[in-house]
């Protein structure tokens, strides 16, 4: 599958809504392209097999039977996407978890541009590297 962005595609997934656009926003300015959206850790999956993002952006606490680390460690086991956790809580266990499973980044909520910036470069080159894709780094 052709991605159409010139600088990487990524699936977002956040059960509140509002955040959810927000963080859309912030990723399409920042240059990047959302080719979806998931509001649980199953749909997360599913997005993640199907439509093999450049970067998946997950909250860690989701509605429904699945946290986004559980997430995280079942796309793990068919993908080496870089996932780029969001929380509310910097609480250390939590990052220590997200870090174990070779995650991109760890972000506290509220984000900003900014703080989005750099993760997503990074999370993007890296994928690149390992796929063996070429990304063009105009900022």
């Amino acid at each position: 599958m052709k991605k159409n962005s010139s600088k990487g595609s990524v699936v977002i997934v956040e059960d509140d809504m509002l955040l959810s656009l927000v963080e859309s926003r912030i990723i399409e300015k920042l240059g990047y392209t959302v080719i979806g959206k998931a509001q649980s850790g199953e749909q997360a999956i599913d997005m993640a097999r199907q439509l093999k993002p450049d970067v998946i952006v997950m909250d860690m606490s989701l509605k429904g039977k699945m946290t986004g680390l559980e997430a995280s460690e079942e796309i793990r086991r068919f993908s080496e996407t870089p996932i780029i956790f969001l929380s509310g809580s910097a609480e250390s266990d939590l990052i220590k978890s997200a870090k174990k499973l070779g995650n991109a980044d760890y972000l506290v909520k509220p984000i900003k541009a900014d703080d989005m910036l750099n993760p997503l470069k990074k999370a993007v080159k890296r994928k690149g590297v390992k796929s063996g894709k070429v990304f063009s780094q105009a900022s």
